[in-house]
C-alpha cells in the first residue's frame, strides 16, 4: 500500500453506528503515509466526537458549511481541492440519497460537488436497507459517475440482523484506497535531503558562509514528494518555502545539520546530501561583537564533519548521493569524491558558470556513478529535480520506477 504515502485523503464519516469503525480507518490510512483530514456530518457526531478523530488524524475536524472560522482557514472549495481522494466510511443510505441527487446542503456533500479528486464510499447501514430498490438505484446512480464503491460486506450487523450492509474493515478500506493510486517511482522510500547553505559564527552578528540559496535541494525535495518519498528536509538558512507534504527541520550551523542528520538515518533508505556545508568553522566564538581595533583580523578555524561521508560510511547505511560544486576539472573532481567519500551516486555542477548554480533558477549536472554517468542539460531547477529523481529511482529502486 505505498501508493498511499504522501497522499491527500479526505474521509467523510457520516451516522451509523459504524462510525466507531473510523478512528481505526484514520489509523490505518496514516500507518500507510497518508495525510488525513476528517469531515463530519451532524449525525456522525451522535456516535463519534470530532476531538476522537482529530486526536488520530492530526489535523482540525471540519463540521459544519458555513463556519466562518473554518472559512478563514481551509475554506470548503480549498478543502476540495486539497484532497487527492474523498473516502466516505461510513456511507450512509442518506447520504448516498443526498450525494445521488447532486444535494449540497452540508459540507460534506458540498465537497464531493466540488472536488475533482476521485470519490470513493464504504456504504455502511441495515441489510434491508441496503437491500431497498431506492438505495440500489442510488448505488447504480453513483457507480454511473465513477463514483467506487468499497463494500459492504455481508454478516451479522449491530441490530441483530444477518445479511449485507456491514462496512469493511480498516486494513481492507485501506489497501481499496491505495488501489485508486497509480504506483510512483519513490514510493514509501523514506528520504533526508540537505539543502542551503549552513553559517558558521565569528561572533554573535558575523558569520561565514556561502551562495548557496537552497533552490536546487529544496526542488527535489518537491519532486521527491511528488513521486511518494516520504521526505524530511534539513535546510541551512534560506528565503524559501517548504515544499508541501514535506518535513522542514531548520538548522543553522554545520554541526547542526550534522546532528540533525544523525537522528533521521534509523528509517532513512535514500540520503541526498544536497546542502552547501561550510567545510570549515571558527574555533572560537566571540561572546560579544568584535570591535573593529585594527587593520587585520586572524581566525583561527577548524574543520567540519563530513555529512555525507559519515552517512555513507555508516553499517548499514542508506542509499548516499552528494553534489559536487565545481569551479574546474569538474568530472574528474567528482569522480574522486565519489571514490573517496564511498558515495553510491554524485551530481556535479559547474559553479563557475553564473548561467546555472547558485543563486541561479537554472542547472546543468552530470549524474556520476561507479559504471557510467549521464549529463543533463541546463534546464529549470524543478525540471531537471524531476528527472534527477527518476534516474535515482531506475538506478536504485528498480522495482518501484
Amino acid at each position: 500500500m505505498k501508493q498511499l504515502s504522501n497522499r491527500r485523503i479526505l474521509l467523510g464519516v457520516t451516522g451509523g453506528i459504524a462510525a466507531y469503525k473510523s478512528a481505526e480507518l484514520i489509523r490505518r490510512l496514516k500507518d500507510h503515509g497518508a495525510d488525513v483530514s476528517v469531515v463530519m456530518t451532524a449525525a456522525a457526531m451522535e456516535f463519534i466526537t470530532p476531538l476522537t478523530l482529530q486526536a488520530l488524524s492530526g489535523n482540525p475536524v471540519h463540521t459544519t458549511l458555513l463556519d466562518p472560522e473554518a472559512e478563514a482557514g481551509m475554506g470548503h472549495i480549498e478543502l476540495a481541492r486539497w484532497a487527492d481522494l474523498i473516502l466516505i466510511a461510513p456511507a450512509s443510505a442518506d447520504f448516498m440519497a443526498r450525494l445521488a441527487n447532486g444535494r449540497g446542503d452540508d459540507l460534506l456533500t458540498t465537497l464531493c460537488l466540488a472536488t475533482a479528486a476521485p470519490i470513493a464510499l464504504a456504504p455502511a447501514m441495515n441489510q434491508g436497507m441496503w437491500r431497498d430498490p431506492a438505495t440500489q438505484a442510488n448505488a447504480a446512480t453513483l457507480t454511473a459517475r465513477n463514483i467506487a464503491l468499497f463494500g459492504p460486506a455481508a454478516g451479522e450487523q449491530a441490530c441483530g440482523d444477518v445479511g449485507p450492509g456491514r462496512m469493511l474493515e480498516a486494513e481492507e478500506l485501506a489497501a481499496l484506497a491505495a488501489s485508486i493510486f497509480n504506483t510512483r517511482l519513490l514510493d514509501g522510500v523514506h528520504l533526508t535531503i540537505t539543502a542551503g547553505p549552513t553559517r558558521e559564527a565569528i561572533d554573535p552578528v558575523r558569520y561565514i558562509s556561502n551562495h548557496s540559496s537552497g533552490k536546487m535541494g529544496y526542488a527535489l525535495a518537491a519532486a521527491a514528494a511528488d513521486a511518494g518519498a516520504i521526505v524530511t528536509l534539513i535546510s541551512g538558512p534560506t528565503n524559501l518555502a517548504c515544499p508541501e507534504r514535506v518535513t522542514r527541520l531548520d538548522v543553522i550551523s554545520a554541526q547542526d545539520m550534522f546532528d540533525a542528520t544523525m537522528a533521521t538515518l534509523g528509517s532513512c533508505q535514500l540520503f541526498i546530501g544536497c546542502a552547501a556545508v561550510a567545510d570549515y568553522r571558527p574555533v572560537n566564538v566571540a561572546e560579544q561583537k568584535i570591535k573593529k581595533n585594527n587593520d587585520t583580523m586572524h581566525i583561527d578555524l577548524v574543520r567540519n564533519p563530513d555529512i555525507v561521508s559519515t552517512v555513507a560510511h555508516r553499517k548499514p547505511r542508506p542509499v548516499t548521493i552528494g553534489f559536487a560544486a565545481e569551479t574546474q576539472d569538474l568530472i574528474r573532481y567528482a569522480r574522486g569524491k565519489l571514490e573517496r567519500k564511498n558515495l553510491d551516486l554524485i551530481i556535479a555542477n559547474d559553479v563557475s558558470n553564473t548561467a546555472i548554480g547558485f543563486n541561479a533558477s537554472d542547472n546543468a549536472v552530470t549524474a556520476i556513478w561507479k559504471d557510467g554517468e549521464c549529463n543533463i542539460q541546463q534546464m529549470g531547477k524543478h525540471q531537471l529535480a524531476s528527472e534527477l529523481v527518476r534516474l535515482i529511482a531506475q538506478q536504485f529502486f528498480p522495482a518501484k520506477s
